[in-house]
């Protein structure tokens, strides 16, 4: 069984703490207990819009001179709400569970590997 993380992406006008998008939370709620109860659902959260991120640089690499900008790495039209991590038998099984979340048909869900890393920071397998 392999993780993957689903990536849940919003139209930065439709952030899903809008008034019109919190309507829909029962529906991410459902989600997570059908995906717990299956044994699949590894973890996941809600994050704060992209007004509240904040982007770190470190100029001149390690040790160097860190650079802190307000606001989320990038511009964009769709920004990055929150996420689940999953586990899954394969990216097709995944792709299935992603195809419940709601930002699925709400906006966009990203699916993604994640990699399994030891205690020394290296990949496994």
């Amino acid at each position: 069984m392999a993780q993957y993380a689903m990536l849940l992406y919003y139209d930065a006008d439709h952030y899903w703490t809008t008034d019109e998008e919190v309507k829909h939370s029962p529906e991410y709620a459902e989600f997570g207990q059908t995906a717990g109860a299956a044994g699949v659902l590894r973890g996941g959260q809600a994050l704060h819009g992209p007004t509240m991120a904040t982007t770190i640089t470190v100029a001149g690499g390690k040790g160097g001179d860190v650079i802190v900008t307000d606001g989320p790495y990038a511009e964009a039209k769709e920004v990055l709400g929150g996420f689940y991590l999953v586990e899954a038998a394969d990216l097709d099984e995944a792709i299935r569970w992603g195809s419940q979340i709601p930002a699925a048909w709400r906006g966009r869900v990203e699916v993604r590997p994640v990699f399994e890393m030891n205690d020394a920071g290296q990949p496994v397998g």
